[in-house]
């Protein structure tokens, strides 16, 4: 039937051929799908502290009561600092940080930065998160700063400062933790491919939870 139409030649395909589809390994796709892999974390982390600024805004539409409003956006703001610093840093991000004392009682400021593999558990959309609510809700407090002093309402200038203290306190730490955990990293990277025959122990400190810590010594 070619020849009499003229068409060319067709190629038949085997139907029998196998084709082989990489879709890649149950867990990176499970990793994929999973944008929020720390939903209550994640929750938290914006909670106290958008709460803490929506109170401050709106508690007078609630209460007539000063020490109430104070009470309560306060509390807010510990709660915020408590778990930033040592549960939604450490899931999210990976990193933490805190304040000891040693024998000789000196402050000694630990920053501690989990190692890279360990980050990967941690999604992009969790950190963005992370660093978004630790960025932004300081600047808020500062903007009500100007305005407390602006519209002369001084009664209310020590819980903005409060709130300004707690919150940069944990972006300073976890700023330090983000570019001082990547210098500790590289420099005990290098080491250990660079001087074979030194103790593990010496070469780097790594805790058994995985983690890296890099420590900075402050005169109390």
């Amino acid at each position: 039937p070619c020849a009499l139409t003229g068409s060319p030649p067709q190629a038949l395909v085997d139907d029998t051929e196998d084709v082989s589809l990489d879709f890649g390994s149950e867990e990176e796709l499970a990793l994929r799908k999973a944008r929020i892999r720390h939903p209550l974390a994640t929750f938290f982390h914006l909670f106290f502290r958008v709460s803490a600024i929506v109170t401050y805004l709106f508690c007078d539409w609630f209460s007539n009561s000063f020490v109430a409003c104070f009470v309560t956006i306060l509390l807010l703001l510990s709660f915020d600092f408590w778990s930033v610093k040592n549960v939604t840093g450490r899931l999210l991000v990976g990193l933490r940080w805190w304040n000891q004392i040693d024998e000789d009682g000196k402050s000694h400021w630990v920053f501690e930065a989990k190692r890279v593999p360990t980050i990967a558990a941690s999604t992009e959309a969790e950190a963005r998160i992370f660093w978004l609510g630790l960025i932004i809700c300081p600047v808020i407090w500062t903007l009500f700063l100007f305005s407390t002093l602006f519209s002369l309402k001084l009664k209310w200038l020590a819980l903005v400062i409060a709130g300004i203290s707690l919150q940069s306190a944990n972006l300073y730490g976890y700023i330090h933790c983000k570019l001082g955990g990547q210098k500790t990293i590289s420099r005990v990277t290098s080491r250990l491919f660079g001087t074979a025959h030194v103790p593990q122990r010496q070469s780097r400190r790594i805790s058994e939870d995985g983690t890296e810590d890099h420590g900075k010594t402050v005169p109390r």
